[in-house]
């Protein structure tokens, strides 16, 4: 059961494990936070979805900025162990590509709209929050370039900005895909994005082959 399954499972006054109760809170606080943005969002807001009082919402978090820091560590954690998974499912290259696409979407369409914490904050000019947003592109960057630098042999430097680009543009189009409420179906779209990502990535030889790097 998930975070928000459980805040529209509990009703008011059930007793919860401490752990249980912070899972609530935050499956809570996302719903809030995604419909109405950071600034816009009340502590009351949050402590009426989850069916608490504000005290115990307290308990478990000083404050609003601390609640949404959480859940940004939530998020960005799940994005980052999405993009390691799909970067190890495979040592074939172009099925590496896709699965990293595929990562990407899935990650945005996510139920939730998790994403739009990451990616889409009205909260980014909070360092911690600028941060922890920055960290997350360039692990999963750091993730990507390591294959890249092993498969082609290019320099790290040179592999981060390959790598970067990748990354940049699975989200920037997974997000477009998913708002413009897209006729196309997303396996296509994955499809279309790792063909165009692709056609690029194999101009680089393979380390050790013959005219490689």
């Amino acid at each position: 059961m998930t975070a928000i399954e459980q805040t529209e499972a509990r009703p008011r006054g059930t007793r919860l494990p401490r752990r249980a109760r912070r899972n609530q809170l935050l499956g809570a606080a996302q719903e809030v936070f995604v419909a109405q943005g950071y600034h816009a969002a009340a502590m009351d807001d949050i402590a009426e979805r989850a069916g608490v009082s504000k005290p115990v919402l307290y308990q478990h978090f000083p404050g609003k900025l601390e609640l949404y820091l959480a859940l940004l560590d939530q998020h960005c954690d799940a994005l980052l162990q999405a993009v390691r998974t799909a970067l190890a499912s495979t040592t074939e290259n172009k099925q590496r590509v896709a699965a990293t696409m595929e990562a990407y979407f899935a990650y945005v369409e996510e139920e939730g709209g998790a994403f739009r914490l990451v990616f889409e904050s009205d909260l980014t000019n909070e360092p911690a929050v600028r941060e922890r947003v920055d960290r997350v592109s360039l692990q999963c960057a750091e993730a990507i370039c390591e294959v890249i630098a092993e498969d082609t042999g290019l320099s790290r430097d040179e592999s981060m900005l390959l790598a970067v680009g990748l990354g940049g543009v699975s989200q920037v189009v997974a997000r477009y895909w998913l708002s413009s409420e897209s006729a196309v179906p997303r396996d296509t779209a994955v499809q279309l994005l790792t063909s165009l990502a692709w056609r690029g990535i194999a101009g680089f030889p393979l380390h050790g082959s013959e005219g490689g790097h």
